[in-house]
């Protein structure tokens, strides 16, 4: 399945897709992350030190030059088949495989995002991202996770139009609910039903009701293992709740692939 994560910023949709990456690497299948968010902070939840993390493709000009302008010509569908290969980092498994069976491989792809003031025209730039990130999501037989931009900017653009699911991650505040559920109002414009909302540091009973909220709904409560651990290590992987959390996100992946 290819399975894009939106939300408000800082509502923990990073975490959960670093979560469902790692679980699905740890059971046998191949996964690629996309890091498509400005706060570029994938890598990091899912292992990676600061200073391994790939450069974002937005500020490889090389790359930009050699397939936007080719030719003298401004090439909006630029050949990018070859890039993921390239431009991709191994990202270590937070735990341990299932029993019995050989781990995926785990590979990020950091692409970022035009906001520089005063930057001028961004067509290029924004033109190599695109295409890669169609490619990956379209072409690519394989598990594919994005990692949003916080907010909707990205469903104006119909960036994720073609992924199979959307999660759709809130805090139980009215501000993050309301985002989601605009987040969910445009994802349905452009097509795409198959959504599923995690409430997110949760306690409640129930699930939160408003217009353009995802109808399914799975919630997961504060988590003492990661407050503990967030101002030592930026990494979310190998939580004391790992085994909790590995059942949330199978319980996820089987509404969304149903």
């Amino acid at each position: 399945m290819k399975i894009a994560f939106a939300g408000k910023g800082g509502v923990g949709k990073t975490s959960l897709c670093a979560w469902v990456a790692d679980w699905l690497a740890r059971s046998g299948k191949n996964v690629w992350l996309v890091d498509a968010d400005t706060a570029l902070s994938l890598g990091q939840a899912s292992g990676l030190g600061a200073d391994e993390l790939p450069e974002p493709l937005v500020r490889r000009g090389d790359l930009v030059r050699e397939r936007i302008h080719a030719g003298g010509f401004l090439n909006l569908n630029p050949e990018v088949g070859d890039l993921p290969e390239e431009l991709a980092v191994d990202l270590p498994l937070g735990g341990d495989p299932v029993e019995g069976v050989t781990p995926g491989r785990k590979r990020l792809l950091v692409m970022g995002a035009v906001t520089n003031a005063g930057g001028g025209c961004a067509c290029d730039a924004n033109a190599l991202l695109k295409a890669l990130l169609a490619h990956v999501v379209m072409d690519r037989d394989e598990w594919v996770l994005v990692d949003l931009e916080a907010g909707v900017e990205h469903l104006g653009r119909g960036t994720v139009a073609q992924v199979d699911g959307l999660v759709v991650v809130s805090e139980p505040s009215m501000r993050s609910l309301q985002t989601g559920a605009e987040v969910g109002r445009m994802a349905a414009d452009l097509g795409l039903t198959n959504q599923a909302l995690i409430l997110n540091r949760y306690e409640g009973d129930g699930s939160p009701v408003l217009e353009g909220l995802p109808e399914w709904s799975l919630s997961i409560p504060p988590l003492p293992g990661l407050g503990a651990r967030q101002l030592t290590d930026s990494s979310v992987l190998g939580l004391p709740e790992s085994d909790r959390l590995d059942g949330l996100v199978q319980t996820l992946l089987d509404r969304l692939s149903s």
